[in-house]
């Protein structure tokens, strides 16, 4: 007979709330799950049992964040001459373990508590993020049969001892003599990359040059700033009978973006970084967002709680940061003296910088003339409305979308416009610097 309680949970079939409970236990103290067992302790069964068994593998590995699917078992048995299934999950290490679709959130985020598994408080987040939050530097790496070439280069010629008897004291290996994921992350064979796109214009419509950087994070940083110097153009000017260069971008806040998205992104998620350069800017994105807690009022004012504080320790070492939290306060200080602000936006799962052209610059007046009486009107309708799709614009005109789709496009290769999504959901928008 089967009972629940706090380590075991019963379900008569698989259904997608079942990740609900997986959740709470792998956030708990683990548990079991049977599936094909009545609330009542009842053998039901399940009619196609290794259907169920693809499908729930599925669940936990798309539905649910971090990646579950090492903590889990599944198997199919026979009681009572039925098919049922075991999904044994452990207390497992990255905590918290959330829906994918919803995030960390308190509906998104379970715990067990007695048999039920009820939703997380946002302060019970918070708590695991603290006791958590370096975790994946810490955890023993996969893949044991790691290479330093890169690395042990880079130390020696900063001058810097690096040799097996300082593995301990980076962390790079645990009490046991394991590798950890940090010493994955600094290895030649490090899963993660950054990936670099330079597009024509200020959309993502035609590109003009795109480049993976790979190995370990110590050669990546050095490989992509090596890059973006490539592409960061030097504008000049004479003053006062005084020529004076100016970058298109100030190279210490391409360095401190850079720095941040590898030191502080989540290596649980699997994607690269993405760096996009378009005519007007630079985007990094980084995988993780923000930790609980952290705000992005926070971080401008200069507080700063690292993800991976043994990674941003080697980057310290190495002198590539001078002192957490002060990075970013210096960036917005730089782009005062062009007038300018970068920008930062946080969800969930991402963490994005743009950093303006301090060199784009366009005169409005020559725009404007430039453009034919048809254009002149989308131009105006979009000061009012912000976000304009084509069936507007084919009312406006009173013209088919055939024709429409022929002036917008020319006002998105004059850089009048933009567009922004696609499909159903496309939009255009007005550049920036004629709003």
């Amino acid at each position: 007979m089967f009972f629940e309680n706090e380590l075991v949970e019963l379900k008569s079939e698989l259904t997608k709330d079942i990740k609900k409970e997986i959740i709470a236990f792998a956030n708990t103290k683990g548990g079991t799950i049977y599936i094909g067992v009545n609330d009542d302790g009842s053998i039901k069964g399940l009619n196609n049992i290794n259907k169920d068994i693809e499908t729930l593998r599925g669940m936990i590995r798309e539905g649910i964040k971090s990646d579950l699917s090492l903590y889990t078992s599944i198997r199919a048995i026979k009681y009572e001459d039925k098919d049922i299934i075991v999904s044994k999950i452990i207390d497992a290490p990255n905590k918290p373990y959330y829906l994918a679709n919803i995030g960390i959130k308190s509906n998104g985020v379970f715990f067990r508590h007695g048999n039920v598994s009820a939703p997380a408080t946002d302060e019970m987040i918070k708590g695991l993020i603290r006791n958590n939050h370096d975790s994946f530097e810490n955890e023993i790496a996969s893949n044991q049969n790691l290479h330093f070439t890169y690395l042990k280069h880079f130390f020696q010629n900063k001058d810097i001892m690096f040799s097996e008897n300082k593995y301990k004291s980076l962390n790079i290996v645990n009490e046991n003599n394991y590798y950890t994921n940090l010493a994955l992350l600094l290895s030649d064979e490090c899963p993660f990359s950054i990936k670099c796109a330079v597009f024509d214009g200020n959309n993502k419509i035609t590109f003009k040059d795109r480049k993976e950087f790979k190995g370990s994070v110590i050669k990546q940083v050095e490989e992509v700033l090596e890059y973006l110097n490539i592409i960061n153009k030097i504008s000049g000017k004479i003053i006062n009978y005084i020529r004076v260069d100016t970058y298109d971008y100030p190279p210490y806040v391409i360095r401190e973006a850079i720095l941040n998205a590898v030191i502080h992104r989540n290596y649980n998620f699997s994607g690269s970084i993405i760096i996009s350069i378009f005519d007007n800017r630079i985007e990094v994105t980084s995988l993780g967002g923000l930790m609980v807690g952290i705000s992005l009022e926070d971080i401008l004012i200069g507080i700063s709680q690292p993800r991976n504080k043994n990674l941003a320790n080697i980057f310290y070492r190495l002198k590539y940061i001078e002192s957490y939290g002060t990075g970013i306060g210096r960036m917005i200080d730089i782009y005062k003296e062009f007038n300018l602000e970068p920008e930062f936006s946080n969800t969930d799962n991402t963490f994005r910088v743009v950093l303006p052209n301090v060199n784009y610059k366009k005169v409005k007046q020559n725009i404007i003339m430039d453009a034919t009486i048809q254009e002149e009107m989308i131009i105006n309708y979009m000061k009012s409305y912000k976000k304009v799709k084509r069936q507007e614009i084919d009312e406006l005109l009173n013209v088919s979308a055939t024709r429409t789709k022929n002036i917008l496009s020319k006002l998105l290769k004059k850089e009048i416009i933009e567009r922004r999504n696609i499909g159903k959901n496309t939009y255009y928008t007005l550049n920036d610097l004629l709003k």
